[in-house]
């Protein structure tokens, strides 16, 4: 996000795509990491609601400047800056994790890696887990594989207003499967992707987390 984070980071400031842009990414990326990563996950001080500066100690390269050896935790608690919405997802994510336990679970099975659509869906501890990584394009009835039937609904929606996004999906929605396989799964299901959004979708009585 560059310099735009030092001028469109306030809620009150006009839009910027970059911005938007940028806190869809972030959540993405830390979401695919942490599901398709491996057995566990790290936060770094401040990076779990983006912090804009490096860390950097004083030494003979920065003419032992302290200027950036410090986080500024205030920009998380200030109520009029869009940080805070990077920190809510990040305790969803982990509070999700916490609940379904897919850190300790088998590797995730990958279904789609699809290059033109910059999909991304996989399976893990029993859930579905949808990313859709493209610049400007939503897909409506997007059909990806699925292993187990039954009625699915969005557990973690990156694109939630509460995470600073824009509310495209309407979480109360059920998905059913369909009993036709697809992508090596004997089962399939249609989903409304959004541009720059992520999902995790349980088949089970999980309610949405909003810590």
């Amino acid at each position: 996000m560059d310099k735009e984070m030092y001028t469109h980071m306030s809620c009150n400031s006009d839009p910027s795509l970059i911005i938007d842009r940028g806190i869809a990414l972030h959540k993405m990326i830390r979401l695919i990491t942490h599901a398709l990563g491996g057995e566990a996950y790290l936060n770094f001080i401040g990076n779990e609601f983006g912090h804009p500066e490096w860390l950097d100690f004083p030494r003979a390269g920065n003419n032992s400047s302290y200027w950036h050896a410090r986080r500024q935790w205030n920009l998380v608690d200030d109520e009029n800056l869009r940080y805070k919405y990077l920190s809510r997802f990040d305790a969803a994510m982990n509070v999700t994790e916490e609940r379904v336990k897919w850190l300790c679970s088998d590797p995730a099975y990958v279904s789609c890696k699809h290059e033109g659509d910059k999909v991304i869906v996989f399976e893990r501890a029993g859930l579905l887990f949808v990313f859709n990584f493209h610049g400007h394009q939503s897909f409506t009835d997007y059909r990806v594989g699925v292993e187990t039937p039954g009625s699915y609904k969005v557990i973690l929606d990156s694109d939630s207003s509460h995470f600073g996004g824009f509310n495209r999906l309407d979480p109360s929605t059920a998905y059913e499967t369909y009993p036709e396989p697809w992508n090596n799964r004997r089962h399939s299901i249609k989903l409304y992707l959004p541009t720059r959004t992520g999902l995790i979708l349980s088949n089970n009585p999980v309610e949405p987390i909003y810590p």
